[in-house]
């Protein structure tokens, strides 16, 4: 008796968990359907006119030395690299939110040491000759006692005027310039 009233509790609470699963989103006054005024005041995911990242010549390897030392290899304490760079777009009524990402790989030279480290690494837009963004930042790697490591550098919220995107480029790079300059 207990096992055919369990079965039938079973069975309604399917039919009930089926049934709020098939609702269908109710029309608005415009006719318009809530799930589809929602997805309206979401911002828009674009690739399209997503500018281009670039690695500025002469900006993607980053050395530092022992005190006095310059260009000397025995006296590199490490060498970080920039490889790789990607981004995503998302459009709004009057701009363009930047999120850029680029892949790099750390290495600990004949004077280095296992710790953490400080890369100085800028991201720029331009439209031209205009500079839209700019931030020099302080971004934290460590070397392991391996002495080598890839990292990933990201940078969100990069925000250039919303027409700009098909004109604009974005550089990232390492830099020994003023910090904060956006």
């Amino acid at each position: 008796m207990i096992g055919k009233i369990g079965r039938r509790l079973l069975g309604v609470s399917l039919l009930a968990i089926v049934t709020g699963c098939n609702q269908t989103d109710k029309t608005t006054d415009l006719g318009v359907s809530s799930g589809q005024q929602a997805a309206s005041q979401q911002p828009a995911v674009i690739q399209g006119a997503c500018p281009q990242v670039y690695l500025r010549e002469g900006t993607a390897v980053h050395r530092t030395y022992a005190k006095g030392a310059k260009d000397d290899p025995q006296k590199l304490i490490y060498q970080a690299t920039l490889a790789a760079t990607t981004r995503q777009c998302v459009q709004t009524a009057n701009e363009l939110k930047v999120t850029v990402l680029a892949q790099g790989r750390i290495v600990s030279g004949p004077a280095g040491n296992p710790g953490a480290v400080t890369l100085p690494i800028r991201v720029a837009a331009s439209d031209g000759e205009n500079t839209l963004y700019s931030n020099l930042n302080k971004f934290s790697v460590t070397i392991p006692a391996e002495g080598t490591a890839q990292f990933v550098f990201t940078e969100a919220n990069i925000v250039i005027p919303g027409g700009a995107g098909s004109y604009a480029k974005i550089y990232v790079g390492f830099d020994e310039g003023p910090y904060n300059t956006k």
